[in-house]
């Protein structure tokens, strides 16, 4: 109609008619963005609410702290998309489109993105199935450290010398999980040689001297010493006892030590 107008010369009808449009058009706006605004508002004080109440009620339940952090994560993320759609709606713009092009987008990018994928899943799984928690120490696909967290695509190990390990939760499920943590105690093997010239039983009873310190336990079983084996040029023994979980390495160093120092107070040969 404006190009009919334009064309025949009528230019004062014309920039009425554009005029008269622009203003329906910006009525319009502003009517839908007065409806918007406290949609908007309403929206995001709905998702305060739910949130804090999703959050006090996650503090209630069993769940560790890392699962707290990812299911949290999710819901707030699934409840902006919808009040995003819910306000694009309000303003007049027809989300059907939006939604089914967003189906299709998703489709596409979780064909991409699998390995991602199969990581979140992973963590769900871990969450679930709960084979550790944070300050645990494990061992997972031959790596040993204290999980630091449990991350929506990785898990976080913190090694003896605080470095930062981050593993797939797809390759943390499909690994066996050693978990040191869960019993609160472990048990530390030192195995020694031994000339066959000290008897066996005096190489014993100076191994159990060795074990003699305030942090060696007494249960799940008091400290023991065995032969292991006999090789060509000594004996191997092995010394075993207990500690707690936080106490290993420096059982095992401090151990490790004053055998050397008894063997050595003794004369015992080590080879």
């Amino acid at each position: 109609m404006i190009l009919t107008r334009f064309f025949k010369g009528d230019l004062f009808l014309m920039l009425n008619e554009v005029f008269t449009w622009l203003a329906d058009l910006a009525a319009t706006a502003v009517r839908n963005l007065l409806k918007a605004i406290p949609v908007l508002v309403i929206g995001m004080l709905v998702i305060r609410i739910v949130m804090t109440l999703l959050k006090k009620t996650l503090e209630k339940s069993r769940l560790n702290q890392d699962a707290h952090t990812l299911i949290l994560s999710l819901i707030r993320a699934v409840l902006y998309v919808l009040l995003a759609l819910t306000v694009a709606s309000t303003l007049g713009i027809d989300v059907t489109g939006v939604v089914a092009l967003a189906s299709v987008a998703s489709l596409a990018l979780s064909l991409s993105l699998q390995d991602a994928l199969a990581n979140v899943i992973g963590g769900f799984t871990l969450l679930y199935t709960k084979p550790f928690k944070s300050g645990d120490y494990v061992e997972i696909a031959a790596e040993s450290g204290t999980v630091s967290e449990i991350g929506m695509t990785y898990t976080k190990l913190t090694t003896g010398d605080n470095k930062t390990i981050s593993i797939p939760n797809s390759a943390v499920v499909a690994s066996q999980i050693v978990n040191y943590s869960t019993s609160g105690t472990r048990r530390v093997d030192i195995n020694v040689s031994a000339s066959y010239d000290a008897p066996i039983a005096t190489v014993k009873a100076a191994l159990l001297e060795a074990a003699k310190l305030d942090t060696v336990l007494d249960t799940p079983a008091a400290p023991f010493a065995a032969v292991l084996n006999y090789g060509d040029s000594a004996i191997q023994y092995s010394l075993r006892v207990w500690a707690k979980t936080d106490d290993f390495w420096d059982v095992y160093f401090l151990v490790n030590q004053r055998v050397k120092t008894i063997f050595d107070e003794q004369d015992i040969t080590m080879t």
